[in-house]
C-alpha cells in the first residue's frame, strides 16, 4: 500500500470514529491532547473498524472501546458491551452501567475519575458471555494495551469473564472476589459485575465491602 492510500485509508478509520461517538463527544488534537490520552486515543483509531475477531461478523453495531481518565488511579474491567452500550458506544451506560455510577460515587469518586472498559469491545449476540477466542482477542489488541497505557493502580474486574481474563482462565469468581492479587504489578480485586446485582440485589452489600477495600488501599497508596 502506498503512503496516498494509507493516509486515505487512516482518514477514513477516522472519519467512522469520530461518526460513532455519543452525543456531546468533542475531539481533541493529539498534539494538543495529554499523552495517555492521545495514546488511548491512537489505540482506538487503529481498531475503529476490527474485523479480528467473529464478534466483527455477528451484528455489532460499532466497537465499544473503554472510557473515562486516562491518568486513573482504579480501573474497572467488565465483560463486554450489552444493546445500549453497542447503540451509543459508551461502556456501561445500561441498567448495570446505571449502578456501577452510583457505586463509583458512594465510593466518592466521579464517573471521569476512574477507567471503564470491557474484555471484549464488540456486542456479543444475545448478550452471550464471549468466546475464548474473542475474549483472548480483544484482550491482547485493545484491553492489555489500555493497562499498560492508563498503568492504574488498582484494577477491580466485574465478574467471572473479566476476572477470568486477568488472572487465568482456571480462576474462579467464588474464590477469589473481594481479594486482592496481582497483575503485571498492578493490584487486581474481583468482584460481582452490577448486572449480577441486579439479579441479585442482597449481594450489593458485598460488593460495596469488596469497594471498601477498594477505597482503603487506595488511600494507603496515595497518588502516583
Amino acid at each position: 500500500m502506498n503512503q496516498k492510500m494509507t493516509r486515505q485509508k487512516k482518514l477514513t478509520d477516522f472519519v467512522t470514529f469520530l461518526s460513532k461517538q455519543p452525543n456531546g463527544f468533542t475531539y481533541r488534537d493529539e498534539k494538543q491532547a495529554p499523552p495517555k490520552a492521545r495514546a488511548l486515543q491512537t489505540l482506538s483509531c487503529k481498531y475503529v473498524n476490527c474485523q479480528e475477531c467473529p464478534l466483527a461478523k455477528q451484528g455489532r453495531k460499532q466497537v465499544v472501546f473503554g472510557n473515562g481518565n486516562s491518568n486513573a488511579l482504579l480501573m474497572f474491567v467488565g465483560e463486554g458491551p450489552g444493546k445500549d452500550e453497542d447503540e451509543q458506544g459508551v461502556p456501561f451506560i445500561g441498567r448495570a452501567g446505571q449502578l456501577l455510577t452510583k457505586i463509583i460515587e458512594a465510593m466518592g469518586l466521579k464517573r471521569e475519575e476512574v477507567y471503564i472498559s470491557n474484555v471484549v469491545k464488540c456486542r456479543p449476540p444475545e448478550n452471550r458471555a464471549p468466546l475464548p477466542i474473542e475474549s483472548n482477542t480483544c484482550k491482547d489488541l485493545l484491553l492489555l494495551k489500555e493497562i499498560d497505557i492508563i498503568k492504574p493502580q488498582i484494577i477491580c474486574t466485574l465478574g467471572a469473564t473479566a476476572t477470568q481474563a486477568l488472572l487465568g482462565e482456571d480462576t474462579k469468581l467464588g474464590k477469589t472476589r473481594g481479594i486482592f492479587t496481582s497483575f503485571k504489578g498492578i493490584l487486581v480485586l474481583p468482584t460481582y459485575h452490577p448486572a449480577y446485582l441486579l439479579r441479585n440485589p442482597a449481594e450489593k452489600k458485598t460488593v460495596w465491602e469488596d469497594m471498601k477495600k477498594i477505597m482503603e488501599k487506595l488511600k494507603e497508596m496515595g497518588p502516583k
